[in-house]
């Protein structure tokens, strides 16, 4: 579409949407946090709006709030991920 002679522009109007609802995905993601070894799942809250999620609470490495925001990522039907965990200091 490069190249095409007359075509000044081309607008993008498709929209994907999950049937997937946000409990599930809220389920899937605590599920994953409790199954993860690096990660106390009792201190992080999982939010759902529609297909974005947010995470809150806190936590003791930036690697265990890595390892949750790749869980967030990880269930199916998530959009976007607002990580709000806080790494607290020893």
């Amino acid at each position: 579409m490069r190249y095409l002679t007359g075509v000044k522009g081309v607008t993008n109007l498709v929209a994907l949407k999950s049937p997937i609802s946000g409990t599930a995905i809220k389920t899937d993601i605590e599920a994953a946090l409790k199954r993860s070894a690096e990660v106390d799942a009792h201190k992080i809250g999982v939010d759902t709006n529609g297909h974005t999620v947010t995470l809150t609470g806190q936590v003791r490495s930036s690697n265990e709030r890595k390892e949750a925001e790749r869980a967030a990522w990880a269930a199916p039907g998530v959009y976007a991920v607002d990580n709000r965990i806080a790494v607290s200091l020893p």
